[in-house]
């Protein structure tokens, strides 16, 4: 491996809660079981993050989802080494890491013995949605090289913009999005229902449908309070550091009891240390929004500004999002129509002006945020999201945004001595003169 591949070598988040490693200890012993499902010739699915993987849980069908799989490439710094594969395949070198991880490591020889975790199982479909130029072809390829089935779900754009649209989505998601959108989405899953079974010989469940939509529910309702007792707790009992694993792990086994439980626990674990004085940073000051995808190579990163400058990242996207754009009510009623309107609007809520704007906005005036540290990838056209817009809305509220391009998942380029120099800069030039 050459010089500019190797990982660099950091030093470790520090996490506090047993919620965190209780997520990570699940996903190790899952995951453990995919391999040996797969092994024993089931059928497997690769998902991209925005395909209803509701579907795929009624079904029973493990699957893994594309992002999750990248974030653990980047936790486990096996990105440089995959990203020198596709480099010898032919690739850039700038394509978008945090979509394309699993099919370079397709492209390894010894993917069983060194991936992460023992290596993605060979999968027997890979299902995107075509969200954005390249991830159509991203899934093609890495379908082939698998000897799978790829599927493409269509995916559309809103004509209309609610204004607050978290106050729409729970109950009242028939107002949220224009009906033959949703009309259109119900006619697509009614078409992935039929190649699933198709292909599996499994008869769909619409009863095992709602069940999972309601365990959804259950799990983003505790995500709900815990967002929000975060957000009214000073100084606050737990950063992002603890949050984003214990959440994000728990999101793609949503659907499950044990998804359901653990968010329950998430919200007792924090609630007991809300209420025995606990403060995850004592001299807490300031209290910092972090935008973007998480930064899974350098999780420490968060932790730098805390005993220096009392500044805790206290918000991610990673529990607000289950707060707020996951809950659908009214299940039974129509499971396929509720699970279209949790799916199509994720990348509205995410990467489109003004939906991630004022939401991002209501967020940070929520959590008492002093200030804005914002990633942009450098090499993803929809994590570009309308960053401009996103800037202009924080700032026009009073609150000031610090921008930089960086990668959540490759640490090839990422300089933490020059990112911290950058951040400190942020906090003593915008947010503790302000004050002054």
């Amino acid at each position: 491996m050459s010089p500019e591949n190797k990982a660099p070598d950091m030093q470790r988040a520090v996490k506090s809660l047993k919620a965190t490693a209780a997520s990570a200890a699940y996903q190790k012993e899952w995951f453990r079981t995919i391999q040996e499902r797969v092994r024993n010739g089931e059928e497997f699915a690769y998902l991209n993050a925005d395909v209803p993987l509701e579907i795929f849980r009624a079904f029973d069908i493990p699957f893994v989802v594309n992002q999750w799989w990248a974030a653990i490439c980047g936790a486990k710094r096996k990105t440089p080494a995959y990203c020198g594969f596709l480099k010898d395949a032919g690739f850039r070198d700038d394509l978008c890491t945090y979509c394309v991880m699993a099919l370079a490591e397709s492209m390894d020889p010894n993917d069983v013995e060194e991936g992460p975790w023992g290596g993605l199982p060979s999968p027997t479909m890979a299902v995107t949605r075509l969200t954005c130029d390249c991830m159509g072809k991203i899934f093609e390829m890495f379908a082939k090289n698998h000897g799978a089935v790829y599927y493409p779900l269509e995916n559309t754009n809103a004509r209309i913009v609610p204004e607050n649209w978290w106050d729409l989505a729970h109950d009242r998601w028939e107002e949220l999005y224009e009906p033959d959108r949703l009309d259109l989405a119900v006619e697509d899953l009614k078409q992935l229902i039929r190649f699933v079974e198709t292909k599996t010989g499994r008869m769909f469940d619409r009863n095992k449908l709602i069940e999972v939509s309601e365990l959804i529910n259950e799990q983003e309702t505790w995500y709900l309070k815990t967002r929000d007792l975060i957000a009214k707790t000073r100084p606050a009992p737990v950063t992002v550091v603890d949050t984003i694993n214990a959440v994000m792990q728990a999101q793609w086994q949503r659907g499950t009891q044990w998804a359901a439980d653990h968010a329950r626990g998430l919200y007792e674990e924090i609630k007991a240390l809300v209420d025995a004085g606990h403060a995850a940073v004592p001299n807490e000051k300031y209290r910092l929004m972090w935008l973007g995808r998480g930064l899974w190579h350098d999780f420490a990163f968060y932790q730098n500004f805390e005993e220096k400058y009392g500044a805790a990242f206290i918000w991610s996207m990673y529990l607000a999002m289950g707060a707020d754009a996951y809950i659908r009510r009214n299940v039974a009623k129509d499971p396929l129509r509720a699970l279209a309107a949790r799916f199509i609007g994720m990348e509205d809520f995410l990467h489109m002006p003004p939906w991630n704007a004022n939401w991002f906005v209501k967020e940070a005036k929520l959590n008492g945020i002093d200030g804005v540290v914002y990633m942009v990838p450098d090499n993803c056209m929809l994590s570009v999201e309308g960053s401009y817009f996103i800037t202009e809305a924080l700032e026009k509220a009073g609150i000031p945004v610090l921008t930089f391009k960086a990668d959540p998942v490759d640490g090839r380029k990422w300089n933490r001595e020059t990112m911290t120099a950058l951040v400190e800069s942020f906090i003593e030039e915008k947010i503790i003169r302000r004050e002054r």
